[in-house]
């Protein structure tokens, strides 16, 4: 019986990673994988988060055409753009981490806590990480985007009908992403690269 994360492209599992970085783009396509994860939260303010997500993605693929072998990692691809007076694909990279981050706190919430309601997990996740990078503006868009979350129960419903299997593949789907941004996130601190952003 097929669940959301049978139906991926590419999953975060199958993401290379060596001593050069993360590949460019597996890491992509997998994460194309939790754009659509939020059309199954079927709430129009989410869509915010999805053309975000997707934006930031353009940049880090138009970056890797330009020159395929140097940007073959995502590490390899900010360290080539570090004296470039724009750093697209770095600050695009970077918004992408902090998005990922948000999502992956927000749905290990929802797998730690079987009691909690989607809403309740994306508004503490939203606290414990992209809300200090946020305007007015855009704390309120999201505030308005907690509240339309849907219930627990339907969005899992919507992951796939044998619910043992779908909690199974989305905890180790998630482990993943976790590991993934976690490297990121040092990545970023250790190298500087978030400075002036």
């Amino acid at each position: 019986m097929s669940t959301y994360f049978d139906t991926l492209a590419k999953n975060y599992t199958e993401v290379p990673v060596t001593d050069e970085g993360i590949a460019t783009v597996p890491f992509a396509e997998a994460t194309d994988g939790v754009v659509k994860l939020f059309d199954l939260l079927g709430s129009v303010a989410f869509t915010m988060v999805q053309s975000d997500m997707n934006g930031n993605l353009k940049k880090i693929r138009d970056r890797y055409e330009t020159d395929t072998a140097a940007n073959s990692t995502l590490e390899k691809l900010v360290i080539n753009e570090k004296d470039e007076k724009k750093r697209v694909a770095t600050e695009g990279l970077l918004w992408l981490m902090r998005g990922l981050e948000f999502t992956s706190v927000a749905l290990r919430r929802l797998l730690d806590n079987p009691d909690e309601e989607l809403g309740t997990a994306f508004t503490k996740a939203y606290g414990e990480t992209l809300k200090k990078f946020h305007g007015l503006i855009a704390k309120g868009a999201f505030t308005v985007a907690m509240k339309a979350c849907p219930l627990r129960e339907d969005f899992f419903k919507k992951l796939g009908e044998d619910q043992e299997r779908v909690v199974e593949l989305f905890n180790v789907w998630l482990t993943a992403l976790e590991k993934l941004v976690a490297r990121l996130k040092t990545f970023y601190t250790t190298g500087g690269h978030d400075k002036g952003f």
